[in-house]
């Protein structure tokens, strides 16, 4: 337990019992915490809290697969009727000391992530909440990689029928998908791609970290997946259809740029869509894109993925 001035108490959870502690303040993910914790994606020292006596001004928490490393951080909050400067340096002081702890010495921070508003920009006092802990991360040394739509398609959502444009067939291992991963990472506008070529990785070698670190720890079936063909064989992209640990999603979809702007992107997700939807018990699908990626956004839209609310990603170089 470490104590700092000012009362102020910095300590990670003494264990799942305590996990009511946690939840003083709130965030829209505090309802996959505990079975987070049964499942050993989260653990107790790895949920940190800054108290005042008995109250929790601040708290953070880190997520992962397995639970043998911290991935991501993907809760930081404040308590947000203290005033500034008192609420920040709070959340600095709990940042940097439960960092210090959790993240293994000479390893790369993991990057944080924040679910926000669809309008987060327009109400002040949600404003207010987001920029509070952007400014936070800013005074660690984080800075914002990348803004993202969150988007959901929900049962009930009319799915269109195959156009017979393209002809669409499940993937035959991982090199059949890498072979067409290689060429949609070298135009990608996705943040995450981007960032990894500019890192100095070949769009073959980010690919395969792709692959890698997402893509091929679904459990859900590979038959889902799929590659989308001209009728004369031609590729023309792919769509991985899946399940993650809360929801079904659309993981990843592409268009070879050498066959853009001709709408096929369209027909593609419809496919992935048609996928999970078929599927038993399917009452939404999840996707995201950057908010810059217009076309992919477009896309959703005309398959009518609503906007639910945002997410950003922040960094540190």
């Amino acid at each position: 337990m470490t104590h700092a001035p000012h009362e102020l108490t910095i300590r990670p959870l003494a264990g799942p019992q305590e996990l009511a502690l946690f939840h003083r303040l709130s965030y829209v993910l505090d309802h996959e915490l505990a079975e987070d914790l049964e499942s050993g994606r989260r653990r107790p020292e790895w949920m940190w809290v800054a108290l005042r006596g008995e109250r929790v001004v601040a708290r953070i928490a880190w997520w992962s697969r397995d639970g043998d490393v911290p991935l991501f951080l993907d809760f930081f909050d404040l308590d947000d009727t203290l005033p500034e400067p008192e609420r920040g340096d709070a959340g600095l002081r709990l940042l940097e000391a439960a960092t210090a702890a959790v993240v293994p010495a000479g390893a790369p921070r993991p990057e944080y992530g924040r679910f926000v508003p669809a309008d987060w920009r327009e109400d002040p006092a949600t404003r207010d909440v987001v920029e509070a802990r952007i400014r936070v991360m800013e005074r660690s040394g984080a800075r914002m990689l990348v803004e993202r739509l969150r988007l959901e398609w929900r049962a009930g959502t009319p799915v269109p029928a195959d156009s017979g444009r393209l002809r669409f067939r499940p993937v035959d291992g991982p090199e059949d998908l890498l072979a067409l991963m290689t060429p949609v990472m070298e135009g990608t506008l996705d943040a995450h791609g981007r960032a990894d070529l500019a890192s100095g990785l070949g769009a073959r070698e980010a690919a395969e970290k792709h692959y890698a670190e997402e893509l091929a720890t679904y459990t859900t079936p590979r038959e889902w997946w799929r590659i989308a063909e001209l009728p004369g064989g031609e590729p023309v992209g792919f769509v991985i259809p899946a399940r993650n640990n809360y929801n079904p999603v659309i993981a990843y979809i592409g268009v070879l740029p050498a066959l853009r702007g001709h709408g096929y992107i369209d027909d593609i997700l419809a496919e992935g869509t048609r996928v999970l939807a078929a599927q038993d018990g399917v009452e939404r699908i999840r996707a995201s894109t950057d908010l810059g990626n217009v076309p992919m956004a477009k896309s959703f839209e005309r398959l009518g993925y609503v906007n639910f609310e945002r997410s950003f990603d922040m960094v540190w170089d």
